[in-house]
This record gives C-alpha cells, sequence and structure tokens, in this order.
C-alpha cells in the first residue's frame, strides 16, 4: 500500500550486536597428549551508524521498522581462530536529521552535511579465549571469557529542514505559488487553507548565486503551543538564514494584513528568541488585487520602515525578481550555517572497575554492586575452580576485597555479587 505522507519525527529502537563469546580448546596433535591451550577470541559485535542521505526527505520510512539490530560478533574457534565480526548497520537519513537520545532529550549528532557518517553505538567487545588465561600456575584453563553483551537505546529522529530562506506567513497568502515561480520546485497549489502540509524545497537561481528556499505550511495564531500542528511546522525554519514574511495585502478573506504579520511574529518570539531576531524581509502578494492599494499604504505605516518591503503578484510575477535579488545580498553579508550546537554525547562504556559495596542487615549479608558486575558475569564459570580463583583474583585486584573488608567483612560471611552468593575469605 502507497501512502504519500511526510514524517519529520519518530521514535527508533537501536542495538549494537553483542560481543562473541571466546572458545575453550586445546590443541589436538598426533603424539602430544596435553596440548596447551588454543581457545580463540569471540568477534566483536557489529555498530550502529547514521548515515545523512540528501536523496532522503521525509522520515516515512521510519514508520514501517522502526527496530535495528546489528549482527552479534562470532564465537571464537580451536587453533586461535578468531571469530567473525559481526556486520554493522547503517542507518540512512535526510539531510538535518537531528538524532537525540530519548531517555534524556540529549542531541548525539546532527545529521548536515550529505554523506557524514556518525558512530551511534558500537558493538559489544568479544570474550578472551582460554589461551589468554594460561600462567605458570594455570596450565589447562578451562574457562573462557564471554562476550560483552550490549543494551537496546530509544532514539528519537527529528527533521529539521535545510534551507536558506523559509517562506512564511499564514495559510494561502501564496507562499507556494512564490516558490513555483522562483524555482523549479512544484509544490501542490489550491485555493484553500493548508494545501501545504510538508515544507517544500527549491533552489533559486540568479545569476552565478543560488540558494535554497523552503515553503512552510501556513502557520496561525496559537502556532507555537501547537495549534494547526505549529511547532512540527515551526521546526522547519530553525536553520534557515532569512525569513521571507508573504503577507496578502488584498484582504479578501477579511483579515487585517498587519493583524496577520503581528500574530505570526508573536509566535515566532514564543517559539525561538533567536528565531525571532533572524534577518526577514517582508513581502506584500496580491498587490494587484482590485482594493489592495489601501490596504498597502495602512500597512507601511503601521510597519513604520521596521523591515524591508515588497509588492509582488505572485501570479503574474510581478516584483519576485526584485525579491529574490535581495536575497542573495543577503545571504552574502550571512555567515554559512552551521549544525546545532550540543553538548557531546555519546553512549560510553561503563567503566567495569566501578562498584560499591552495602551491608544488608535483614540478609546479614554484604552486597556488592555496580558496572563490575557485567565484568565478574563474562568471566566466571561458578563449576570451573580455576574461574572462581580468577574472578577472586579480579575482585582483589581492583579493590572490591578492600572495599568488604573496610565494611567489616570477616572471613565466612556472605556476599552476593549479581544473583550469586560466596563466602567471603580474606
Amino acid at each position: 500500500m502507497f501512502v504519500d505522507k511526510f514524517l519529520d519525527k519518530e521514535t527508533i529502537t537501536i542495538k549494537s550486536g553483542d560481543g562473541g563469546d571466546g572458545a575453550v580448546s586445546f590443541m589436538r596433535y598426533k603424539g602430544v597428549a596435553n596440548g596447551g591451550p588454543d581457545g580463540g577470541d569471540g568477534g566483536k559485535g557489529g555498530s550502529i551508524y547514521f548515515v545523512a542521505d540528501r536523496h532522503r526527505s521525509s522520515l516515512i520510512d521510519f514508520m514501517y521498522k522502526r527496530k535495528y539490530v546489528a549482527e552479534n560478533g562470532g564465537k571464537g574457534g580451536t587453533n586461535k581462530c578468531h571469530g567473525k565480526d559481526g556486520e554493522d548497520v547503517y542507518i540512512n537519513v535526510p539531510l538535518g536529521t537531528v538524532v537525540k537520545d530519548a531517555a534524556t532529550g540529549k542531541i548525539i549528532c546532527d545529521m548536515y552535511e550529505n554523506g557524514q557518517t556518525e558512530l551511534v553505538l558500537e558493538g559489544g567487545n568479544g570474550g578472551k579465549g582460554n589461551l589468554h588465561f594460561c600462567t605458570s600456575r594455570r596450565h589447562a584453563p578451562h574457562f573462557s571469557q564471554a562476550g560483552e553483551k550490549t543494551e537496546a537505546r530509544k532514539i528519537v529522529l527529528e527533521l529539521k529542514t535545510i534551507a536558506d530562506v523559509g517562506l512564511i506567513g499564514f495559510p494561502n497568502v501564496g507562499k507556494s505559488t512564490i516558490l513555483s515561480k522562483i524555482s523549479a520546485a512544484k509544490p501542490k497549489i489550491a485555493n484553500y487553507h493548508f494545501t501545504t502540509l510538508s515544507p517544500n524545497l527549491g533552489v533559486v537561481k540568479y545569476y552565478d548565486d543560488n540558494f535554497v528556499c523552503a515553503d512552510i505550511p501556513g502557520l496561525i495564531e496559537g502556532a507555537s503551543e501547537g495549534t494547526g500542528l505549529g511547532t512540527e511546522f515551526l521546526r522547519h525554519i530553525e536553520r534557515t538564514r532569512v525569513l521571507v514574511h508573504v503577507v496578502d495585502i488584498s484582504g479578501m478573506e477579511g483579515r487585517d494584513p498587519y493583524e496577520d504579520y503581528k500574530k505570526i511574529n508573536v509566535e515566532l518570539r514564543k517559539y525561538s528568541k533567536e528565531l525571532a531576531k533572524r534577518p526577514q524581509i517582508v513581502v506584500l502578494n496580491k498587490c494587484d488585487v482590485y482594493g489592495a492599494e489601501e490596504n498597502i499604504k495602512a500597512f507601511k505605516r503601521k510597519l513604520n520602515y521596521r523591515k524591508e518591503v515588497f509588492l509582488v503578484s505572485a501570479v503574474t510575477g510581478e516584483g519576485l525578481k526584485e525579491v529574490v535579488k535581495r536575497l542573495v545580498e543577503i545571504l552574502a553579508e550571512l555567515p554559512a550555517p552551521k549544525p546545532i550546537e550540543h553538548e557531546e554525547f555519546s553512549y560510553e562504556k561503563a567503566d567495569p572497575r566501578k562498584f560499591t559495596v552495602t551491608y544488608d542487615e535483614e540478609d546479614n549479608a554484604y552486597i556488592v554492586d555496580g558496572p563490575i558486575l557485567k565484568l565478574l558475569e563474562r568471566n566466571v564459570v561458578l563449576d570451573d575452580m580455576d574461574s572462581i580463583a580468577y574472578m577472586q583474583k579480579t575482585l582483589r585486584r581492583y579493590g572490591v576485597i578492600d572495599a568488604l573488608r573496610k565494611k567489616g567483612a570477616k572471613d565466612g560471611d556472605t556476599v552476593f555479587i549479581g544473583d550469586v552468593a560466596f563466602d567471603y575469605i580474606d
């Protein structure tokens, strides 16, 4: 079924691949009864990348597929063979897509340039084979390290259209017609409100210069609070460097043109003070309609020269060349657009050395908690004495034994590490 829908915000789930388990294996050669360990390491899990793609204009694909999982790493093999690394997943998104962490709302990356590739979620490390656990005292370790497990993350994708110029104004004031006249864009045009339901982009050429212009769906009073999907539309002018405020000067719909102008600017200020300060020119459309002359005089008088005003007829094209020329001049004086400023954010792997020790009076036991649990889960095989001895050595190396002693633990006291109980031995 074909769905003609523009989608500019969606939540998806991503998960990088788990690391492959290390192998437990021993050399088998003719004439060698007890060969040494040769278990290979597990492969690294696949990672999740986002790629900016200028050929995409909507997030519609994510309406039908909301979960992306990278391949797990392969298990290690015999004869020191390394497990296969899991394949990475590359997720293509339109230019201007802002990738956010759903839990915190923090920006992970701004997909601003075509081809831009960002690592968002790294795959788990592969576990070490038993070869790595061979020591002068431990000649034949029968345990290996499990692969690193990864967590699924919820991601918010938010499309903010990238354009140099944004056409704003009430519905049905002629924005789409203007875009069709000054560029090769072919937006849907009809004589009723909200004909445009998604931003239309067009490249405007003026001699050796060119710029991208966006026709933003019509705004209405209350747009900054979401009335008429206002916040969904306002999102798409955040990146524009210049705003062209189109006003229907004919007054044919019974509204006061200047009041329309004021209402839209109020909504801009409510949504973003920075956006309201953006350079703005005023285009009075339908100036060729009978009776428009008096409205033009009244509008200019009330505006009191606070903004540049251009008189145009979108239907005939009158005055549009002058508007384009002025936009080229303004853009030449403005700095190049930049990605959205944000604090650096990434899904960093927790430091496995971190832990907490608490005493539970009800259970009369000491509880070890924190990222170190995952490390122990990977390294401990409960039915293997060598593995348990290795775990105890790890606990001592990371300071867990010292922390338990400071808490008052004595030989024979119960210690819970995750769901596993051990007797404390100093």
